[in-house]
C-alpha cells in the first residue's frame, strides 16, 4: 500500500486535480480516490479539504500546501523528494 512519502509532490497535486476535476471514468473509481486521498493525507479533515475548505484554503494547489503544512506540524513525513 503506497504513503504519501513514496509520492512526488507533483505526483500528488495531479492526483488531488484530478479528482477536483471529476476526471475518473467511474464513480466508482472517483469514489476510491477520494478515499485514498483521505487514507494518505492522515489529516482529521481528509475530505472535507477538497469539498469544504476553510476560506481562502480552496483549489487543488491550496490542498496539497495544507497537507503538506499539517503533516509537517504534526511529525509526519512529507513528499518524496524529486
Amino acid at each position: 500500500m503506497r504513503s504519501i512519502q513514496d509520492m512526488r509532490e507533483e505526483d500528488f497535486l495531479e492526483f488531488v486535480r484530478k479528482i477536483y476535476d471529476s476526471g475518473f471514468t467511474t464513480e466508482k473509481q472517483q469514489i476510491a480516490a477520494i478515499l485514498e486521498f483521505s487514507r494518505l493525507v492522515e489529516h482529521p479533515s481528509g475530505y472535507d479539504l477538497i469539498y469544504y475548505p476553510e476560506e481562502g484554503k480552496d483549489g487543488p494547489e491550496n490542498v496539497v500546501l495544507e497537507v503538506k503544512n499539517w503533516r509537517s506540524a504534526n511529525g509526519k513525513p512529507g513528499f518524496k523528494d524529486n
